[in-house]
């Protein structure tokens, strides 16, 4: 059985490398594209529920377009459907955002009308170096708030502290709102390490199981749910409990989750 959510496949189009493997109108090779708004959903179906969000510069690629909807596959291998008019044909970004967030103004000067407020991960083409900002495709952006995208991060678990805050929202990807699997995605995403979007894909998909103590970096699974510990002993996680992205004693999370039905922990893995 095929999961929909990685298979480039909706019965009237699919993914030329599907032909003979799925049942469709037509087989097509995609269009690559990119996303032009800062943050954007990615629905199961057309005006369909969020599962997931792709930020600005993110590469997709496009099988088909319908009635205002694109039905696509983002690099992770997600599919799904985005407006149509949140994609463009922009340069191959160079640099992300690497703070919480940003403003990309209309001139290199912070008086200067803000155009775009651009969360973290957000990808951008720089044109140009000035004193303090960089010229992007986007507009101008502090020098300080932008990391080469052939510098990754090299610590998940930092990455993952800068979202420390950001409110609970179910598959959200950005700091303007998260869930457990968009935190863990971001962070290790922003290290150049391949991530699957949700948590029982990375369950499924991520590192070793653990019987060594806890350490910075592994990751806690639940059903539906994820943590990254950031020390022996704590874990940061997006939930809605909380309805934020929060610090939480790991002995206290699992008695606290096990208590809400939610079960025990199924999987305790480093990367």
């Amino acid at each position: 059985m095929t999961d929909r959510r990685l298979t480039p496949a909706n019965g009237r189009v699919a993914a030329m490398h599907l032909a003979g493997q799925v049942m469709a109108d037509r087989f097509v090779a995609g269009t690559a594209m990119r996303l032009m708004r800062p943050v954007t959903d990615l629905c199961a179906s057309p005006d369909g529920p969020r599962d997931r969000q792709l930020l600005l510069g993110a590469d997709v690629t496009v099988y088909e377009e319908l009635e205002g909807w694109s039905f696509l596959q983002a690099s992770d291998g997600y599919v799904g459907y985005v407006r149509s008019d949140t994609l463009g044909t922009a340069d191959t970004p160079t640099h992300r955002v690497g703070t919480a967030a940003t403003h990309a103004y209309a001139a290199e000067d912070f008086k200067s009308p803000n155009l775009l407020a651009l969360p973290f991960g957000a990808q951008v083409k720089v044109i140009d170096e000035r004193q303090k900002f960089f010229e992007t495709n986007v507009g101008f952006v502090p020098k300080k708030h932008l990391r080469p995208l052939d510098r990754p991060f090299s610590d998940p678990a930092t990455v993952a502290q800068l979202f420390f805050g950001v409110p609970y929202l179910w598959g959200g990807n950005s700091t303007y709102g998260i869930d457990c699997s968009g935190l863990i995605a971001g962070a290790l995403t922003a290290c150049d390490i391949g991530c699957p979007a949700d948590s029982d894909m990375q369950r499924n998909g991520l590192g070793w199981d653990l019987t060594d103590p806890l350490q910075r970096g592994d990751l806690i699974f639940w059903q539906g749910h994820v943590g990254m510990m950031v020390d022996a002993h704590t874990m940061i996680h997006a939930n809605a409990h909380h309805m934020a992205t929060v610090y939480e004693p790991i002995e206290t999370a699992i008695t606290r989750i096990a208590a809400q039905g939610d079960g025990p922990v199924l999987a305790r893995k480093r990367l």
